[in-house]
């Protein structure tokens, strides 16, 4: 976290944000540094990135990486996610180029230090994004993948599916896809051994 003596508004954080040569995120005045991802998140990160391209419709969505920034209106969040899939049109925050605000699909490929954070506070202030259909987490780890996936008659509901194994695969509702999680951890060290598949659980 950046040294703070007094909070401040998101006027201040976008141009601050362009000069720091560190993403940081922005929440009710406060700005927080970002952690450097290892190579397991990078590698893990690079292949979802190419499974998404070959993968989605790029006539009707687009996938954006770690780079661009989401802002969750409803809440005020400034942050960016590992990737975010967006049906078009992509909606962008007034005067600005570089931040979304209707990811369809966000995807968290979970470090030591923030996971914790990722699937609690940080989902909460995910579900405020009224376009998101899907919140998906990877571990770093091992060959593991939660997705919650929002239920469409109960959008205040959310279903948790998660996969492991690297014979297996995760499914995307809201892309109807399938990847191999062979393929997106390839190159990835995982120490820990496989598991089976586990059954979806009841809506939370």
């Amino acid at each position: 976290m950046l040294p703070q003596t007094r909070l401040y508004t998101p006027e201040e954080y976008l141009p601050l944000e362009e000069k720091s040569p560190i993403k940081s995120e922005f929440y009710r005045g406060r700005i927080y540094q970002m952690t450097r991802a290892t190579l397991n998140h990078n590698t893990i990160t690079a292949n979802l990135s190419g499974l998404l391209f070959q993968t989605i419709n790029r006539k009707t969505c687009r996938h954006f990486i770690g780079d661009m920034r989401l802002l969750v209106k409803a809440n005020g969040l400034y942050t960016y996610p590992d990737l975010m899939v967006v049906y078009r049109p992509v909606d962008l925050t007034f005067g600005r180029k570089d931040t979304i605000t209707n990811p369809d699909l966000i995807i968290e490929v979970l470090s030591d230090s923030t996971a914790e954070y990722d699937r609690t506070d940080k989902f909460d202030l995910y579900k405020e994004l009224d376009s998101l259909q899907n919140y998906v987490l990877v571990d770093q780890h091992r060959p593991y993948i939660q997705v919650f996936r929002r239920l469409e008659n109960e959008p205040h509901l959310w279903v948790l599916e998660s996969f492991s194994g690297l014979e297996n695969q995760v499914r995307l509702p809201a892309l109807d896809i399938t990847l191999s999680l062979a393929d997106i951890y390839d190159l990835v060290k995982c120490p820990e051994p496989e598991a089976k598949a586990e059954h979806p659980q009841q809506p939370q």
